[in-house]
């Protein structure tokens, strides 16, 4: 990092760089994406975990979720205000606005994908699979048949995250947590009896598996390509009452055929950065193709934040954070503004590029 410490403060000092010290071009091929005279900001802090942020083009604001204090934030372009969006918000995840302009919030207490209608109504997407409950859905991108595409590892059984099953399930074994505390009446306690998957809601409303675990343990983040021709899955960490291995914080890529067909899958990139591992969770794709990785290196801090990747898998950049970060989007009028919510903290940085589509 830097040295002496920068004040990442928002009323702090602006750095004094022309060109921010903390936004590092591995290769050439990124220094076009860098705008020299814009630095790294932080806008708000406060949060438990932040998570999932999603641009709102025609309101011109952020949302994003703050897991454990079960409420999703909102920062409004036009003064930098920041309030409570939705409160509970059943510990929300990942979030989205898809091509109709309707937030899509993935649920870890509830175990569900709803959509926010226009007019104000809420509409459950997806809780079950197969006559089972979903575990705690992660991350979520509309493709532009219509199909909502999503993750559902078991990151929400963590009692910090959402709900632990009930008493004897794989996050509670021996039955010493109480999944109702702090729960409205009424609440019933789920036990996980799905293994981790990814699934495409049809716009009939069919509900598919299309990856397993087998495939990509502990699917996280996910994204597609420009064209839509290429679907990205992030594989991140053991999780609660897992009994696999779980994944090695790894980035896979497949070829997206019609509906829910995939293939062709290859791994894209290992996150390893100078023999650390930069363990991905978001991801977002620019116009060029170029993927935005968030990055959690634990503490090896000058690793954490952003790692960027051609579309052949080299890294080509990074951006440094002084914390974890969780998740990411592009967003701003001119969807050119890189938005990062990590760990307690909301990050933004102009770049000379634009993100590939709606968040």
């Amino acid at each position: 990092m830097t040295n002496p410490p920068r004040d990442f403060r928002p009323g702090a000092a602006p750095t004094t760089y022309f060109t921010d010290p903390d936004i590092v071009a591995v290769d050439p091929a990124f220094e076009p994406y860098i705008v020299p005279n814009s630095a790294i900001r932080r806008l708000w802090t406060g949060a438990l975990w932040a998570e999932g942020p999603a641009w709102n083009a025609v309101g011109r604001y952020l949302v994003w979720s703050d897991i454990p204090n079960n409420r999703q934030m909102r920062w409004l372009e036009e003064d930098g205000h920041v309030s409570v969006f939705r409160m509970p918000s059943n510990n929300a995840n990942g979030n989205s606005f898809d091509h109709q302009g309707r937030q899509i919030s993935c649920e870890h207490a509830t175990g569900r994908v709803v959509r926010y209608e226009l007019d104000g109504a809420a509409t459950i997407l997806a809780d079950a699979f197969d006559g089972k409950p979903l575990n705690s859905p992660n991350d979520v991108v509309q493709h532009p048949d219509g199909a909502y595409w999503f993750t559902d590892p078991p990151y929400g059984a963590l009692l910090y995250e959402g709900l632990p099953d009930a008493a004897g399930g794989p996050s509670n074994p021996q039955g010493h947590l109480d999944p109702r505390l702090g729960q409205p009446a009424g609440t019933a306690p789920r036990r996980r009896v799905l293994p981790n998957a990814v699934y495409r809601i049809d716009p009939s409303g069919r509900i598919d598996r299309v990856l397993t675990d087998d495939e990509v343990p502990d699917p996280n983040g996910l994204c597609f390509s420009p064209d839509h021709r290429t679907l990205y899955v992030c594989s991140t960490g053991k999780g609660p009452g897992d009994t696999g291995p779980g994944g090695k914080g790894e980035i896979y890529a497949f070829d997206v055929g019609g509906g829910a067909l995939l293939s062709n899958k290859r791994l894209f990139s290992d996150c390893i950065v100078d023999g650390v591992k930069c363990g991905p969770d978001g991801l977002r794709a620019d116009v060029d193709g170029n993927l935005w990785v968030s990055s959690n290196a634990g503490r090896a801090v000058g690793y954490n934040g952003v790692t960027v990747w051609s579309p052949k898998g080299k890294l080509i950049g990074r951006i440094r954070l002084p914390e974890v970060c969780g998740n990411l989007t592009f967003g701003g009028p001119k969807r050119n503004r890189l938005f990062m919510a990590a760990s307690q903290s909301l990050y933004a940085l102009t770049v000379n590029t634009q993100g590939a589509g709606p968040a």
